[in-house]
């Protein structure tokens, strides 16, 4: 066979999703030849994932016939021939509808084929004096070793043709002893951890995600964002993802001395050490911003309006989505008006309905509700729809309205009148009190989260399907 000079770089889609087969251009002469085996610009503009490479290794084999694998493990790798040609068999051993998925192809230099985690690589030499050179997003060790998920090379199920039959190649005792497919226990997705998993959006992240095991949920008590140690004791290259569930909310509190500091130390500090080991172990990091981040004098706020926060509250939020906005694979979900399990604004109309109490409620700030569990699908859709990184505004939808109007449709939802309920402004039910400052506008501009796909439910609805429940 010979080697066939200067193809374009081109990418080839397989059967089994995220294996993707590469032509390499190789240059030659009278002298030999010359390719870019890894090439990062050029590929991950083709398409190819940046998985950041930390090691590079080299198989050599003396004869044709030698026979490596089924092996997939805990890592990315990108795999070319650096002499010689190789026929190569890939079979998927991840949880999912693609489990037991194969591909075969034969590799010569000018080749080159990427393959996730978790799916199983095998190759035999059909040359002599063969090196198989692959490059992995993770450093070999034997803890790592330990989470390798192995097939039978002869698998019937896989059903892989190898041009030297198996009982006439060179294989090892251990390949020869690996498990058929319907005894391999696949290798699980990387986990998504939630942190401040106790809090309003947490609890609604809980209930969405209940009976999967794939996403991990940790509160103060499981990790506590303040402390170094928690960082350090956890494994992330068992991880995909981050949520952070976790801030001060407290916004008048963070007017005052110890409030400040809880809360640049919640919003801020513990922030920066999430982003940080996102960017460190290569995570896809989720963070909840605030429509305070904005002095509330545009109408509507669109994902790019810059920060023009009033109050500290609002600073340390401001602060904490400057942080997320440098790690590569960031999502800052944008809220307003959180409406969740536990005490909140609703509840506390609902309470006074109840109870016959006519109260003065803030008719000069406008906004939408954004009820939690709304909030949580929105993540879940961002992540899974893969759409692309950076900001995006989300509330619920429906006519915007005052503090006022909301407690009114609470009124009236509880059999009480919306007439009960008196309208003030900021200035005056905030007289002789010590308050943060809030902007007066809080609607969000939800057309580039709909974009992707999602479409917020109304506020009305939701409202009244709360407080049935």
């Amino acid at each position: 066979m010979t080697l066939e000079f200067s193809k374009p770089l081109a990418a080839h889609e397989t059967p089994i999703p995220g294996v993707v087969l590469y032509d390499l251009p190789v240059h030659g002469d009278n002298r030999g030849w010359f390719k870019e085996n890894w090439q990062r610009e050029k590929m991950v503009a083709l398409g190819l994932p940046d998985f950041r490479p930390v090691q590079n290794n080299i198989s050599f084999n003396e004869k044709a016939g030698t026979t490596r694998g089924i092996h997939a493990e805990p890592w990315d790798k990108f795999i070319s021939v650096a002499t010689g040609r190789i026929f190569g068999a890939w079979v998927d051993l991840r949880e999912g509808p693609s489990f037991g998925a194969v591909f075969t192809a034969e590799l010569d230099p000018s080749q080159a084929i990427f393959i996730p985690r978790g799916v199983g690589n095998a190759f035999q030499t059909l040359e002599d004096n063969t090196a198989y050179t692959y490059l992995v997003n993770d450093h070999w060790s034997a803890d790592a070793q330990s989470q390798y998920t192995f097939l039978n090379l002869a698998d019937e199920t896989a059903a892989i043709a190898w041009p030297v039959p198996l009982e006439q190649a060179e294989l090892s005792d251990k390949d020869k002893a690996h498990p058929r497919l319907a005894d391999v226990t696949p290798m699980p997705p990387k986990k998504v951890l939630v942190v401040g998993a106790n809090g309003q959006l947490g609890k609604a992240l809980r209930e969405m995600y209940d009976g999967d095991t794939s996403v991990e949920f940790a509160g103060r008590a499981e990790f506590d964002l303040s402390s170094e140690d928690s960082f350090a004791a956890r494994n992330w290259k068992n991880y995909s993802t981050i949520i952070n569930a976790a801030a001060y909310t407290a916004v008048d509190a963070a007017e005052t001395p110890a409030g400040r500091k809880a809360a640049w130390e919640a919003n801020v500090a513990a922030v920066a050490r999430l982003a940080k080991t996102a960017v460190d172990h290569d995570l896809t990091l989720v963070h909840v911003s605030s429509d305070y981040v904005f002095d509330g004098t545009d109408e509507t706020h669109g994902e790019d309006e810059a920060f023009t926060p009033l109050g500290v509250y609002g600073q340390t939020k401001a602060a904490g989505d400057a942080v997320v906005s440098v790690v590569p694979r960031h999502y800052i979900v944008r809220t307003s008006w959180v409406i969740g399990e536990g005490n909140n604004f609703v509840r506390t109309m609902a309470s006074l309905a109840d109870r016959g109490i006519k109260p003065s409620v803030v008719d000069d700030q406008i906004g939408r509700l954004s009820f939690t569990e709304d909030i949580a699908a929105g993540i879940r859709h961002l992540l899974e729809s893969k759409a692309a990184y950076g900001v995006y505004n989300l509330s619920n939808d429906g006519e915007p309205q005052s503090w006022a109007d909301i407690a009114g449709d609470v009124y009236e939802l509880r059999g009480a009148s919306r007439d009960d309920v008196t309208g003030v402004s900021t200035k005056e039910y905030f007289a002789d009190k010590e308050a943060a400052p809030r902007p007066l506008n809080s609607v969000l501009d939800l057309s580039k989260i709909k974009r992707t796909g999602f479409v917020p439910a109304r506020s009305s609805d939701r409202l009244a399907a709360y407080l049935r429940g």
